[in-house]
């Protein structure tokens, strides 16, 4: 088991006596060098890309969808719609389909991944099956880094991409992931669903503010 919710508790209380800023996206593009910048906006060679290990994920981690649901995320909305030019309700559905989630979180520890819904845990222990570099609509590519589930008794989906703007090993501070049952291939063409998850720890006003600036 991932996470017990004492060592749940405890992993919070360590982050939480330390700086939990080192884990917003807001954060770190203040640091961020100019290569990294362009990286993470989808600009980078194939020869950059590198494998990454599932620890790169490892964590406890929270589904943004009920702050859509709740509403707060309207800041988040205003804020995109004015740089791109569109109605506030064109974003806020744009999110809707993206976030979209029954999975109100995922712990990640020792390549074994536990889904959470509700009272209910699904967990299966993953291996790497590799990286894809897609090049979307808008022109700009991404990196999805692949896992499968290797027991076949086990009802978590079979396969799994995670994908959070970073092409080598780094540890991630937030992530889109692709789920499903049928093949990493037919999840290459999932453009409009992906569920988003932050640190377990990461506040309300601080999901926002990294939302803002990403």
């Amino acid at each position: 088991m991932a996470f017990t919710p004492l060592k749940k508790g405890l992993v919070l209380a360590l982050l939480c006596s330390t700086s939990i800023s080192v884990w917003a996206h807001g954060s770190h593009s203040h640091v961020m060098g100019a290569e990294e910048k362009k990286i993470s906006q989808g600009e980078f060679s194939d020869q950059q890309v590198a494998e990454r290990p599932l620890s790169d994920w490892d964590g406890v981690w929270q589904s943004v969808y009920p702050l859509l649901q709740k509403g707060a995320l309207a800041p988040v909305f205003k804020a995109k719609a004015a740089a791109q030019h569109k109605s506030e309700n064109e974003i806020a559905q744009y999110y809707q389909t993206g976030y979209q989630t029954d999975i109100d979180s995922i712990e990640i520890e020792n390549g074994q991944v536990d889904f959470i819904q509700g009272h209910n845990k699904i967990t299966c222990h993953y291996h790497s099956a590799g990286y894809k570099i897609l090049t979307y609509p808008s022109g700009k590519r991404g990196v999805r880094y692949l896992f499968e589930c290797g027991d076949p008794a086990s009802k978590a989906p079979r396969y799994l991409q995670f994908s959070d703007h970073r092409i080598a090993p780094h540890h991630s501070d937030h992530f889109h992931i692709f789920l499903g049952n049928e093949s990493q291939q037919a999840l290459f063409s999932e453009l409009h669903h992906w569920p988003t998850y932050f640190p377990y720890q990461m506040m309300e006003k601080e999901i926002i503010e990294d939302m803002i600036h990403h």
